[in-house]
């Protein structure tokens, strides 16, 4: 990768290098989902959608460690950031472990709530857990250094693993098509760890952090897993209460929704890598964060207006594309999902924003927010387009109060001055 990148230094830089990589890795994960979609079928991709509704769910778990690696890595230099880098994937390798046994443990009840075919898909899902939480701190590292060609290598060998050892094992084994894609997930987390700085850390030699250092960076994380589990509920609620009220082909039909609908935050994910290491560079040189914000916000807002107006106006065209003739029953509800995900893409910048300058009140918000579109599904759920509806009112709102604490927080620092 190293090498194919010399050529191209002199023109594009490492940032621009890795807005590619992004692209061609959502461009690979969403060819991944369409192609199961399409070979599945509603009722058999309703459980693949569940596995890969709880990569999403461990994706946003494990970010928590990889926002507070970065973040340090910009912060603490030499001896302090290799005793934090130690201690962080000792608690990393911790935390991964526990989660991975107890998805392990409740297999069969998973599979029960959820209405598998099997809990076996499971077992082999808990078994990477692990696997995933190192992956998120050797990205942190990356992603806080900016060595983002290192950074994009992790994330393409992810993607593409996964590609081929799932379809290779669909196309030569006739076995229940869930546990391969769980194998295909295993592997690709295998493939994700690199490149892998062994040097980095110890397990058996690791030093205490000041009481000051350890205050700071704990009390991040703890912000930042609160602000990750808000994430996961509202990008993963629905689909999962979906899957609980609804029946596998309706279920099947909804996860193809999110998927086409959630483009706008996958294109978003990539602008807050780039965001928050600039923010907290920016903050610790004492120059102003501002002109970032606005930047990455007026990329989203273009970006999300244009998926919902070609979602309202081709429907039909999208769907039949992407997921073919079985799916085209979901079409008219395409826009609105796509609505309530780019207003959420938005806010969520806004959050990520306020999370790297450490003001915490936006993640409280979108915490409160988050546990309101679960109770409104939960109560309103007499239809698919229902479910959708709710969704759009919650994230409006919490676009609209978002929006309200930026400019009441800009006026008071002017007031200020």
């Amino acid at each position: 990768m190293t090498a194919i990148s010399l050529p191209f230094k002199k023109t594009i830089s490492p940032e621009q290098l890795f807005m590619v990589s992004g692209l061609l890795v959502n461009g690979g994960n969403y060819l991944y989902n369409l192609v199961l979609g399409r070979v599945l079928g509603p009722e058999k991709f309703a459980d693949a959608a569940i596995l890969i509704t709880f990569l999403l769910v461990l994706s946003f778990v494990a970010m928590t460690f990889q926002l507070v690696t970065a973040k340090f890595s910009v912060i603490f230099e030499g001896t302090v950031f290799k005793s934090f880098i130690s201690n962080t994937y000792k608690s990393a390798a911790i935390v991964g472990v526990v989660l991975g046994c107890a998805v392990i443990l409740f297999s069969l009840e998973l599979q029960h709530f959820f209405r598998t075919t099997s809990s076996n898909m499971f077992v082999v899902f808990g078994i990477g857990v692990p696997f995933y939480f190192l992956m998120s701190v050797n990205r942190g590292i990356f992603q806080g250094k900016k060595e983002l060609i290192s950074l994009s290598v992790t994330y393409q060998l992810e993607m593409m693993s996964r590609l081929l050892i799932t379809f290779t094992l669909l196309y030569f084994f006739k076995v229940e098509s869930s546990i391969l894609i769980s194998i295909g997930i295993l592997g690709s987390l295998l493939f994700g760890l690199f490149p892998f700085k062994i040097k980095k850390f110890s397990f058996s030699k690791l030093m205490k952090l000041e009481s000051t250092q350890s205050k700071m960076v704990r009390n991040f994380f703890i912000i930042t897993a609160f602000y990750e589990l808000t994430q996961i509920i509202i990008n993963n609620s629905d689909i999962l209460l979906v899957k609980h009220y609804f029946n596998s082909y309706e279920a099947g039909l909804y996860a193809s929704l999110a998927l086409i609908g959630r483009v706008v935050y996958f294109v978003a994910w990539m602008f807050v890598m780039l965001l928050l290491p600039a923010v907290v560079q920016l903050k610790k040189e004492g120059k102003s964060t501002l002109p970032v914000l606005l930047k990455y916000v007026g990329y989203i807002g273009v970006i999300a207006s244009l998926i919902v107006i070609g979602c309202a106006i081709f429907p039909n065209q999208i769907i039949q594309i992407l997921f073919g003739y079985g799916y085209l029953e979901i079409a008219p509800l395409l826009w609105k999902y796509a609505l309530a995900t780019g207003v959420f893409a938005i806010s969520n910048i806004f959050a990520y924003y306020y999370l790297s300058l450490d003001k915490y009140i936006p993640v409280f918000l979108s915490g409160i927010f988050g546990m309101l579109q679960i109770v409104l599904v939960v109560l309103f759920h007499t239809s698919l387009e229902q479910v959708v509806n709710v969704q759009i009112i919650a994230m409006i709102i919490l676009l609209i109060i978002q929006l309200l604490f930026f400019f009441s927080s800009n006026l008071k620092e002017r007031i200020n001055k």
